[in-house]
């Protein structure tokens, strides 16, 4: 099996000062690392993996690694690896296929790498790794992600491969909505815990992680000042709501489109201007979409838009800003400096779009802080032992983590943050469980 492939293994000395500033930062995980190294769960265990490769990815696949586990690592999205880090992977014998800047046929064949493997346990984060190993099983080879994946498979049996596979994990909103349709359709081949529904990952990773790295990527590659500006959210989600937080404290007007009528009551209620998107299209100064759906911001969006405004996406997918729509009604595009492509309309006017339309917090920024990875990881973890430990025993269905096992991150995580909290009395336990008590 072909080791790895990075774009310079001489930066892993950058790489490990970065992975070590973020192990400083997941107490949890450290703390699960330990137990590890002495139990070693995974030995003789193979580990398929379809990550952003960032310093916090880096923290996890050396927990697992530690617990024994071989692993085979690809990107989750063709500009949020950090080089650096994946040489520092590479030096640490972790099977990594990754670099900044992966064409389209490099980003597959990396998962294909991992495929290849023949992993008893999967994680992704935007599902591209298990619907590509679905994708094979059902001989969909008219689809370009699989073709290119069956080229670097080769003439390993896909059904063995599947076999092999007790259960995998998925790290983020978008990846969860594309396999519970396969579960609907009942094409799901394997059982999937969804990390991203775990309390202690959504309701901070989703709101507190993206709200913060979102905002620190659009400033970094434009260097503008939040403070005055009009920026409309598409999406009340969590996500929705951790940009929208963020962008009020930072000192913006903000507006939120959304779709769903208690999401956009909720909104309101929190203090923001409510609209659908042709009317905050005309008054936007800044857009962010985080939905996790498709043309977001279209066509007759782009024509009424201020001249400089300035288009970035949180989502999983570079679909929610419409590409296809944005060339058609442009007579020109330019790179004008790092991540920042100046499209001039053909009406005269001239948009921004950052990073390819892609993840703006991973494209142009390093993605969350470690400190809230350190419970999604932590989840990744122990969803992965849960499963193993499960041994084939679950439906072909995708679950949450077992609210024990959450719960149990949270008092770990409290713990390293030396926070103490209430313990309820004897009495209170009683009265909790009793329903002739009243008034």
């Amino acid at each position: 099996m072909k080791s790895y492939a990075v774009k310079n293994i001489s930066l892993s000395s950058e790489g490990e000062k970065k992975i070590y500033w973020a192990e400083k930062h997941m107490p949890v995980l450290a703390l699960i690392r330990k137990k590890f190294k002495k139990t070693k769960p995974f030995e003789n265990v193979t580990i398929g993996a379809c990550l952003h490769v960032t310093k916090e990815t880096a923290v996890l696949v050396s927990t697992l690694k530690s617990a024994g586990a071989e692993i085979y690592l690809s990107a989750s999205n063709p500009l949020s690896t950090q080089d650096e880090v994946a040489a520092a992977l590479a030096g640490r014998g972790i099977h990594v296929f990754a670099w900044r800047g992966m064409s389209k046929e490099e980003y597959y064949r990396a998962i294909g790498h991992v495929v290849k493997a023949e992993p008893m346990l999967t994680m992704d984060d935007g599902a591209d790794l298990t619907a590509c190993i679905h994708g094979l099983y059902y001989k969909e080879y008219a689809r370009e992600d699989v073709k290119i994946v069956a080229q670097v498979v080769g003439k390993k049996s896909i059904g063995d491969i599947v076999e092999n596979i007790v259960g995998g994990t998925e790290e983020t909103t978008t990846g969860v909505l594309r396999l519970k349709a396969m579960a609907r359709e009942g094409t799901l081949l394997y059982p999937i815990i969804a990390v991203n529904d775990s309390y202690t990952k959504f309701l901070f990773d989703n709101r507190h992680g993206t709200g913060q790295s979102a905002l620190d990527g659009i400033i970094r590659a434009t260097n503008m000042l939040i403070a005055g500006k009009t920026v409309v959210v598409a999406g009340y989600g969590w996500v929705g709501r951790g940009i929208a937080l963020r962008a009020k404290g930072l000192g913006a007007n903000v507006v939120v489109v959304e779709v769903n009528p208690i999401r956009a009551l909720e909104a309101l209620y929190d203090g923001f201007y409510v609209t659908n998107m042709i009317t905050a299209s005309k008054i936007g100064d800044l857009f962010i979409t985080a939905t996790g759906n498709r043309s977001v911001i279209r066509k007759e969006h782009f024509l009424k838009m201020k001249n400089g405004a300035i288009l970035a996406n949180a989502g999983h997918f570079n679909v929610e800003i419409d590409l296809e729509d944005l060339e058609n009604i442009s007579t020109s595009k330019k790179e004008i400096k790092t991540n920042v492509t100046e499209y001039t309309l053909k009406n005269g006017k001239k948009i921004y779009l950052l990073c390819e339309g892609r993840l703006v917090n991973l494209a142009a920024a390093e993605g969350h802080p470690p400190e809230v990875m350190d419970m999604s990881f932590t989840n990744q973890a122990l969803a992965l032992l849960y499963l193993l430990k499960k041994n084939r025993k679950l439906k072909k269905k995708v679950y949450r983590l077992p609210l024990l096992i959450d719960r149990k991150i949270a008092e770990l995580k409290l713990k390293s943050l030396n926070v103490k909290i209430e313990k309820l009395t004897k009495d209170q336990r009683e009265y909790l469980k009793s329903w002739r008590l009243g008034t």
